[in-house]
């Protein structure tokens, strides 16, 4: 009896990874909801539509999207980790995601132990914008500048524990220079102000300032993300201009509930990739200044686990307390 036991349960296993796999591959039986935990018309929800369209030929089921925005997106995200694994619920993330553990004091989820990593799907970079009447050319005289009028220059976001205000926050922090920060109620007025002139520079992602660039309202100095865009082939990276290690990347991630059996994530990993290397779908997305991604689902846990320890670490630099 003792020796049966071991045996049952290996083959209980077996049997459950057998019907786990055989279920894969009929799956998806019926459509796929996919929960984007912000207003229809953002950058997240831009995103999801345009894969999307092709994702649904790949599975062979509609994808239905959900838009559950509020609450720096924690109310849709929240529904989504207490949706059933059973694959027919994915979440399309943006930064907030990994930011929100940094400012935001109890999350009605763990957002890495609620969740299965699928894959990040685009990478929007995020531009440093200034005004162009502000003396300077490049990353190097701004900090100099900066240096030389501690608390004198002003930087707008679209909020705060947004991407902009952290990542302003992340670059006093590195170069040693004090900015004072001026929050708005979303990315159009803070731009607006910033081309009026009411404040001095701001870290925006690059489709929301690229056209004000090239038309002279703006100057940017920098992208920020790993390497450089091609949204902005001509512009340096932070790293490119001198800032060692600076790098923010505005990842725009596919999850699903955790538990989601893995062949199911792998069919909708295998969705995904295969859209992003359609040329219309690639063409799309760079027409709104995301370069696809496509990563494995390992790739995007470590991704996720390295962002969250950053802001982290960045907030409590600046002396943010989450609330």
């Amino acid at each position: 009896m003792i020796a049966t036991k071991p045996l049952r349960s290996l083959l209980c296993a077996c049997l459950a990874a057998l019907a786990s796999s055989a279920f894969a591959q009929t799956y998806p039986v019926k459509p796929v909801r996919m929960i984007v935990p912000f207003v229809a018309g953002g950058n997240t929800d831009i995103i999801a539509r345009i894969v999307t369209t092709e994702m649904t030929k790949g599975l062979g089921q509609q994808i239905v999207i959900e838009n559950r925005g509020g609450a720096g997106s924690t109310i849709g995200t929240e529904a989504a980790a207490k949706s059933p694994p059973d694959g027919y619920t994915l979440l399309m993330v943006s930064a907030a995601h990994v930011i929100n553990p940094a400012m935001i004091k109890k999350l009605p989820y763990d957002s890495l132990k609620d969740f299965a990593p699928i894959s990040i799907v685009a990478d929007v970079p995020t531009a440093f914008a200034v005004h162009p009447q502000l003396p300077v050319k490049n990353v190097k005289e701004f900090i100099a500048l900066a240096r030389a009028r501690p608390g004198q220059l002003n930087y707008s976001t679209a909020g705060r524990g947004t991407v902009g205000h952290l990542s302003a926050e992340l670059l006093s922090s590195m170069a040693k220079i004090k900015m004072v920060h001026v929050p708005y109620k979303g990315t159009g007025q803070s731009i607006t102000d910033l081309i009026a002139g009411h404040v001095q520079l701001q870290f925006s992602s690059m489709p929301a300032v690229i056209q004000h660039a090239r038309g002279g309202k703006l100057r940017l100095l920098a992208q920020t993300g790993a390497k450089r865009s091609g949204a902005a082939p001509d512009v340096p990276t932070m790293v490119e201009s001198g800032v060692a290690g600076f790098v923010v990347s505005s990842g725009f991630g596919l999850l699903a509930p955790a538990g989601t059996p893995r062949p199911m994530i792998d069919r909708v990993h295998g969705a995904l990739v295969k859209a992003l290397a359609e040329p219309s779908i690639k063409n799309n997305l760079s027409s709104q200044g995301a370069d696809p991604v496509g990563n494995t689902p390992e790739e995007y846990e470590k991704f996720n686990r390295a962002e969250i320890e950053k802001w982290i670490k960045v907030a409590r630099a600046a002396g943010i307390e989450p609330e």
